[in-house]
């Protein structure tokens, strides 16, 4: 029996009145989500532990079946791996987003943690431009893709910057960022390293005016997957940290032609790259990012296309090839993105467990509110994927 998780990143959301009170899931059209909520098991799933941020790297490292509690050492290192980039053990990894402010002090605002999604082929020769003025035998750039970028600090995992608190870039569109330039003070090193990155950047025709290094830890290390679950498995998606916990954990990692991590992502070629994957393999977790980007841009409209083309593009082609008497189907989000914050929160998320051995839960729809409703509750998002396969042998 084949598994396949399928993730939608941030579709989880709160009622709109522009929607009639309704979430963006509710408002959109999902027949084959809808259908597999009524032949499965549905319920919901507390994916980031109380006491940590709930950011795409904690909650999808839950989804994975590692307690992030006990792996979890920041998003830099994640990404890092995607990268395979060679480590050592004191070494500081950051993430690195190219971004738009107002003005790099405390009186400045962020306008955009993307720099308006810069495309990969004009961000990757700003940091590149960063390596080549700032770069040195402590600070090494490293450029990833569109605006997400990472920024190794040699052993600086000993040092001050490993205990600075910087908040997300997009956790603060609009907002003041008043707070992280008095974290960046705190440190020289970085102080200055945050000044002259703009100076670098100034004038590049881009809506690139800063670096907003964030999310920084020690390399990553997490248990083999396939051992572990004894599973052969893949990951399909356009980012590095799924990218990176997949490869972490000794899953195999597939790039896609034209996955871009947004609303005009391509679904047909994941799709294809899990059906090809399947034919020898276990197990895929084929994640898709265009609601989380709709709910950071606060766009509606764009949130619900996202679900729409999840549900239509994904969900019911691999339904059509592997229909629920040969594999089974976990469908889910990592996290709620609600529009109203732009941001992420932690409540538990929706899921659905479906195959031809499940008790049916008769619902009508896949929702919030419909996977509350049942009452089936998992505290420890990590033991979601051992409760799974528990239920699919």
């Amino acid at each position: 029996m084949k598994l396949v998780f399928l993730i939608a990143d941030g579709m989880g959301g709160w009622p709109l009145k522009e929607l009639d009170n309704k979430t963006t899931l509710e408002a959109a059209n999902t027949p084959n989500m809808d259908m597999l909520a009524g032949k499965g098991i549905v319920g919901c799933c507390r994916t980031v532990p109380p006491s940590m941020p709930p950011g795409s790297d904690v909650a999808n490292m839950s989804l994975l079946g590692f307690d992030p509690s006990q792996y979890h050492t920041g998003r830099g290192p994640i990404e890092a791996a995607a990268q395979g980039l060679k480590l050592d053990p004191d070494d500081l990894v950051w993430r690195l987003n190219l971004v738009n402010l107002s003005e790099l002090s405390t009186d400045g605002i962020m306008y955009d943690y993307s720099s308006g999604h810069i495309s990969t082929d004009k961000s990757v020769p700003l940091v590149e431009l960063l390596q080549k003025e700032l770069g040195d035998d402590e600070f090494t750039f490293y450029p990833g893709i569109q605006y997400r970028h990472l920024l190794v600090h040699k052993g600086g995992g000993k040092k001050l910057e490993s205990k600075l608190s910087i908040r997300p870039p997009h956790d603060l569109t609009d907002q003041s960022i008043a707070l992280d330039i008095e974290e960046f003070g705190k440190s020289p090193l970085m102080d200055k390293l945050l000044r002259n990155a703009a100076k670098v950047l100034k004038d590049n025709g881009t809506k690139a005016v800063s670096i907003w290094p964030w999310g920084q830890g020690s390399p990553l290390i997490l248990p083999d997957f396939n051992e572990k679950y004894s599973m052969k498995g893949a990951v399909v998606s356009a980012v590095d940290l799924i990218k990176g916990l997949g490869r972490a954990s000794g899953l195999e990692v597939i790039d896609v032609t034209g996955a871009t991590g947004l609303v005009d992502t391509n679904y047909a070629g994941k799709v294809d790259a899990a059906l090809k994957f399947l034919e020898h393999g276990d197990f895929v977790f084929v994640h898709l990012e265009g609601a989380d980007e709709s709910g950071h841009m606060g766009s509606v409209k764009d949130k619900v296309t996202s679900i729409e083309r999840f549900d239509a593009q994904v969900v019911g082609p691999l339904l059509e090839k592997y229909p629920l008497g040969s594999a089974s189907y976990l469908v889910t989000c990592d996290h709620f993105t609600p529009i109203e914050i732009k941001t992420h929160d932690a409540e538990p998320v929706p899921f659905i467990l479906a195959n031809d051995t499940c008790e049916g839960s008769n619902l009508t729809s896949f929702s919030e509110k419909n996977a509350k409703s049942t009452g089936l509750m998992l505290d420890k998002g990590y033991e979601l994927m051992q409760w799974v396969l528990n239920l699919t042998k």
